[in-house]
């Protein structure tokens, strides 16, 4: 998949970003090599291969220190809410930003 120029002026408006042409054209190239890498990684056969919980697991085992998942903070989600402009079943309402 390539960006093309007009690709790159959307995403930079949707962005709020002002590029000069030779900016854009920059980043389309950036932007088109990195999308050229996933590309070669998505090609590589990686049937049979087990999922890694950590990169070195591969050459040695590896016990992970995980904490308990305990709450430890009180539920503030009413002070939170007080300051919101609009709220609604316990949620923060913003303007839509995507066109």
């Amino acid at each position: 998949m390539a960006l093309t120029p007009e690709d790159i002026t959307r995403i930079a408006r949707l962005a709020r970003l002002e590029l000069a042409e030779p900016e854009a054209e920059r980043m389309r190239s950036t932007i088109n090599d990195f999308f050229a890498i996933v590309q070669q990684m998505q090609a590589v056969d990686t049937a049979g291969v087990k999922p890694l919980a950590h990169p070195l697991a591969a050459v040695q085992p590896v016990a992970l220190r995980l904490m308990a998942d305990e709450v430890s903070e009180p539920d503030q989600r009413d002070a939170c809410l007080a300051n919101a402009p609009a709220a609604e079943r316990g949620l923060f309402l913003v303007p839509r930003v995507i066109e």
